[in-house]
């Protein structure tokens, strides 16, 4: 029997719905926009990629993407899902994505195209292990065996000489955070190269430790050309660092898989530049097919974005990412999900109930660095947070006995 990926889209045409259905299967496999001498039936009955369902949704009103064909004013809107054989491109996350995804955003026929998600065969893991700590791994580094992973995000993003960022990454640690991350600015400048920054911050890191007895993960941006990923993995292995970070967009799948493949570290999953691929509804690629895609890759940890984030994404879209990262796939490919942006101790309690697990990293930024009385402060008012919305206490009563917390909820505010 052969072996299938499916893709499932959402369509908006001027045209016959089956027809640019048809279109669709035929461009991303066996045929093009005329028949071919050589498009034999027996060719087409082994390659050819086969439309397995149509169903019809409610035109949309949004006007079509540029150069679109057909008269809009009849436009019609679809879920089209299509049968690819694997054999067409075998267990290569590259190849699938020119399969499935490919020329399609060009074709005049559609006025509307989104990738939704994917069903992939059990081929692509045996070609692809995932990731290699994820959520239990993740917690056995940190020592939390349970509740919430509390984690920030180096502030100013960029621009911190080398002892104010001992000072930053100093201060956070003694306050008993779990995970701290370079921005995504934040690679290899001049002002302060990575190896410096490695330098600084895990000695830092190593002396808080002797004192606490707890060492937080540092998750080291180490973007790069793919070229130099191996190199920059060993620089923080090396010098005793215990996490990185990559945009997982910007070095690609390839990019991650290659990384993986070397990796002694947990991976840091960032989904910089995801907006380009996702925002429009119109266009690209929805979360739940990156995900899926990541995951295999590698990605021990993926950004989701948070709740009354300050992105675009609604707490729905959002909440559908976290339920897409945490699903089995594939009985495993255990990622951990990240909620960040705009995140604050007042969002605990909603969030707790909206997400419905404590398996989530929170990395709050702006709403650690900006607490009032510093980013030590910053932490324990987002982990007594947490504890609140798990015991099923009110901020409000929590903060009677708890200035930090108080400084905080009249901060930032509270959902």
């Amino acid at each position: 029997m052969t072996e299938l990926v499916r893709a499932i889209y959402e369509i908006e045409t001027a045209l016959p719905l089956e027809q640019v259905a048809d279109v669709m299967a035929g461009e991303q496999s066996s045929g093009t926009f005329v028949a071919v001498a050589r498009e034999t039936a027996e060719l087409k009955r082994r390659h050819r990629a086969v439309v397995a369902s149509v169903e019809e949704l409610p035109p949309s009103g949004r006007p079509p993407l540029p150069g679109a064909a057909g008269d809009w004013s009849r436009a019609r809107r679809a879920r089209v899902a299509i049968d690819f054989p694997l054999h067409n491109f075998g267990p290569s996350l590259p190849n699938l994505l020119a399969a499935v995804a490919g020329n399609l955003f060009e074709l005049r026929e559609v006025g509307a195209l989104r990738l939704q998600d994917l069903e992939l065969p059990y081929a692509f893991a045996d070609a692809y292990p995932g990731p290699a700590f994820g959520v239990d791994g993740t917690r056995k580094l940190l020592d939390r065996p349970d509740g919430p992973m509390i984690g920030t995000i180096v502030k100013p993003s960029v621009g911190l000489p080398a002892e104010q960022l001992a000072a930053l990454v100093t201060e956070l640690a003694d306050s008993g955070i779990d995970f701290i991350k370079d921005d995504e600015l934040q690679g290899n400048p001049p002002h302060l190269p990575l190896a410096e920054r490695v330098r600084v911050v895990t000695e830092a890191l190593q002396r808080s430790a002797d004192r606490t007895g707890r060492l937080p993960l540092y998750a080291f941006n180490i973007t790069d050309d793919i070229s130099r990923l191996a190199a920059n993995h060993d620089l923080v292995r090396d010098a005793g660092g215990r996490c990185v970070m990559v945009c997982v967009t910007t070095i690609g799948l390839s990019g991650l898989h290659y990384l993986r493949e070397h990796s002694e570290l947990p991976i840091h999953g960032h989904r910089a530049m995801f907006g380009a691929l996702s925002r429009s509804p119109q266009l690209g690629l929805d979360f739940v097919a990156f995900q899926k895609l990541a995951r295999l890759a590698g990605a021990d940890h993926l950004h989701t974005n948070g709740i009354s984030n300050k992105f675009y994404e609604s707490d729905d879209q959002v909440l559908a990412s976290i339920a897409a990262v945490r699903a089995p796939l594939f009985g495993g490919y255990q990622t951990l999900p990240v909620l960040s942006s705009g995140q604050s101790p007042g969002l605990a309690p909603a969030t707790y109930g909206l997400v419905g697990t404590a398996d989530v990293l929170v990395l709050a930024g702006g709403g650690i660095h900006g607490h009032p009385t510093g980013p030590a402060a910053g932490v324990r008012a987002m982990r007594s947070a947490w504890d609140a919305a798990l015991a099923g206490e009110e901020l409000d009563q929590r903060a009677r006995t708890d200035p930090d917390l108080a400084v905080a909820l009249e901060t930032f505010g509270r959902r």
